[in-house]
Formats: structure tokens, sequence, C-alpha cells
């Protein structure tokens, strides 16, 4: 039988009488990035709380390297501490960025010699080197979170448990912030487990993906077996706003040019031909005020619909041909003047069309 690096069993947290997961069961295999998703309230931070050792289950068992947590002993602190976490809302302290991150280390009696080292590279990695005393207070959120996840790195954690960790978060600071996962993920073997709002985050760091929905587990397995015969709640909760249907051909170029009615053609790097069904992520939509000349082969005119306004982000539907939903910073949306009916561009690549 396998031993996983983390293991659930028939786990079960119920507040004030209400079920807020149900007989949830599944095992994380070392070196393994496992993204939850699923909806608001569907249970996720719940269950990262607990594996977290910071809440105890109603029912059922948490297991490391094959052995049973005792959330009531004493050694409970001990194990937490081979755990890091980066939780959705950015907590830090007031203070500069050097001892925000420097702080795990100075409690566990490190030399100054070997904290100072410690940070400096953990702040190169993710690009705040130059940030060392500027009061993280005052920080942008993605520049938070890049500081609350070197928080949870300088520990060098066995197991990083990450709850949306690019959420509402402008390309730049996700961009950063997966690409550090990826490298301590492919150098270290930490072990993560993420929730997510975002498939194409999921799809690309993620070798499996578990579905928690109302407290249950609906599927597991990878990115491609999960999504193999989309629901309507997966599409219906997830980032899968830009979900579309057509009749594909595949080009003398070795592109997909697929048809999806109204005038609306959209090229894909994959090859396939007949009925397919694929999205674009928000966040690989590239939105002007100008014709785009760009190496990406898909741009199309169209007038903004509707706008969402999600604090340092701007959310904007736009009507060309179809309804495409895409994100873009506050910044640029006060910098191209931007309002209800607006002509504009949109702009994506042929490797940003994803079946499903």
């Amino acid at each position: 039988m396998m031993t996983f690096h983390v293991e659930t069993r028939n786990l079960c947290k119920e507040y004030s009488g209400k079920k807020v997961l149900t007989d949830v069961s599944f095992g994380v295999e070392k070196g393994e990035i496992f993204a939850l998703i699923g909806p608001n309230g569907a249970g996720k931070t719940t269950l990262l709380r607990i594996l977290d050792l910071l809440d105890e289950p109603s029912e059922g068992t948490v297991w490391f390297e094959g052995t049973q947590v005792d959330y009531s002993a004493r050694d409970r602190q001990a194990l937490r501490r081979r755990i890091g976490m980066v939780f959705q809302r950015t907590v830090l302290f007031n203070m500069s960025i050097f001892d925000n991150v420097a702080y795990s280390l100075k409690v566990r009696g490190e030399s100054e010699k070997y904290v100072k080292q410690k940070v400096s590279v953990m702040l190169e990695h993710l690009q705040l080197r130059g940030f060392e005393y500027r009061n993280a207070l005052a920080l942008s959120g993605g520049e938070a979170q890049r500081v609350a996840l070197a928080q949870a790195l300088i520990i060098e954690p066995e197991i990083l448990l990450l709850d949306e960790p690019t959420a509402n978060l402008d390309p730049r600071n996700v961009s950063i912030i997966e690409e550090v996962l990826s490298r301590v993920n492919r150098e270290r073997k930490t072990t993560m487990i993420m929730t997510t709002h975002n498939m194409f985050q999921a799809e690309n760091l993620a070798q499996r993906v578990a579905v928690l929905n109302e407290g249950e587990i609906e599927r597991i397995g990878t990115f491609q077996e999960v999504f193999e015969k989309p629901s309507k709640f997966l599409t219906d909760f997830a980032r899968l706003e830009n979900v579309f249907s057509g009749v594909s051909k595949v080009t003398t170029e070795g592109t997909s040019i697929i048809d999806v009615g109204d005038g609306l053609q959209v090229e894909a790097a994959f090859k396939k031909v007949g009925n397919v069904t694929f999205y674009v992520s928000p966040e690989d939509i590239i939105l002007s005020t100008n014709r785009l000349f760009s190496s990406a082969r898909n741009v199309f005119e169209g007038r903004i619909m509707q706008i969402s306004d999600l604090g340092p982000l701007v959310r904007l539907k736009v009507r060309a041909g179809e309804d495409f939903i895409l994100q873009i910073t506050k910044r640029s949306f006060n910098e191209m003047q931007l309002n209800v009916d607006s002509k504009v561009f949109i702009a994506f690549k042929a490797s940003s069309v994803q079946t499903i």
C-alpha cells in the first residue's frame, strides 16, 4: 500500500451543526502539486486549515507520511513547523519586508549571518530585491502576496499549503509567483496543495486536481481526466467564462481553425478535426484601443458590454462576435479611458486556446 506524504481519510467538519466537509478522502504524493478547485463556500479553506493543523476535524483522520495526526498531542506545533501556509488574505507585520521574511528564522534562533543570506536569496527569487527596508504595509496587493510567499518558503517547508495564492493579482505578479512555485517544487521536491479558481493555473502547475463542491469531492484525477467531460457545475464556478464550441479544421501550418459561428473563427495551436469545446483564460487576453499588431493569431474588434471593479483589477465583458471575459489593471483601464460601449481590440495566442 502506497504511503502518501499527506492523506485524509473520511474527513468531516461541522460548524454549529452545519457540515462544511463530508467524507473527504484523498492522498498526495511527496513532491506532487495537488490543486483543489471549487466555488466559494465549497470548503477549500477549511480543508487547508485542517491540513495546517489550525482546525481539528469533526470526524475522520489526517495522516503525514503514514502516521496519523494527533491533534491533542503536545508535539503538534513541531509538526506545524514542517508546513508552510500562504493565506488568500495576506497578513503582514508592521515592519520592513526584510524583518517580515526573517521573522520565523529569528524565532528559531538562526544566526544573523545565516538569516541575512537566506532572506537575500529569497527576495531575489521573488523579485523583491531593493525592497528590503520598505514597510510591508505600504505594498501593493501583488507585492504583499510575494512577501507572504517568501515568509512561507524561507523555512523550506516539506509541505506548502496555498489558498488562492494569485487571486485578483495582475498578470506580472501571477507570473512571478507561479514561476517560483514551479521552481521550488522542481528543485526541493516540496509537496504543494493549493486552492484556485484559475483553471489555466491548475492545468499548468498541478499534477492532479480534485473538484470540491458543497464539502464533497466530486472528481479527482489529472486535469484532462477531470475536464474530459465538463459538467455545468464545472463551467459555472470555474474561470471558464470564455467557453465556446465549434467545428475545427486543421490548417497547412499545423494549427486548427475553429468556426464558432456568427463570423467568429478562432485559431488554436492544437490539431483537431470535428466538433470541439474550448476555453480561453481571461488572463491570456490582451486588450487595446487600437488594432494590435503582434504575434497573437487571434485579434478581434469588439465593444465593452460590462465593467466590474475588482480593486486593483477591472473585469470586462467584450462582445466580439461572442462575449469574452478578460481583466486588466485599473491603471490600464484609466489610462485607456474606457467605458461601456467603448470600441476595443482583443488578442490572444493560438497556444492560449485550451480544449475541454
